[in-house]
């Protein structure tokens, strides 16, 4: 089993970053393939990005190419989005999400374990 806690949300102007952070216990992810979604009120949860396990493969939704970088440290258990240059239509409540499955996909049903998810909210 996997738990996962984001962290690193909140309101910033646009324009701005943020860093979120995952944080994974109860099992090393080391192995686990790991994304970043999103979903905005009344709208379906979103791909935003996701990582090989050794970090050596990246996947973007094509609105955030560019500005979003997504990146881990093994050693820590830990995923980072780093956002950059953020726009309004980027506010949602991110989740963090991990896959045992060795291969880097897009779709929600891809991952096993999700995290409770950490709000962005970009102003204009």
């Amino acid at each position: 089993q996997v738990q996962l806690v984001e962290s690193g949300g909140g309101l910033v102007q646009a324009g701005g970053s943020l860093r979120l952070s995952c944080a994974a216990s109860g099992r090393t992810v080391s192995r686990y393939v790991m994304g970043w979604f999103r979903q905005a009120p009344g709208k379906e949860r979103e791909f935003v990005a996701a990582i090989s396990w050794s970090g050596g493969s990246t996947a973007y939704t094509d609105s955030v190419k560019g500005r979003f970088t997504i990146s881990r440290n093994n050693a820590v258990n830990t995923v980072y989005l780093q956002m950059n240059s953020l726009k309004p239509e980027d506010t949602a409540v991110y989740y963090c999400a991990a896959s045992g499955k060795n291969a880097v996909r897009t779709t929600v049903a891809w991952y096993d374990y999700w995290g409770q998810g950490t709000q962005v909210t970009v102003s204009s």
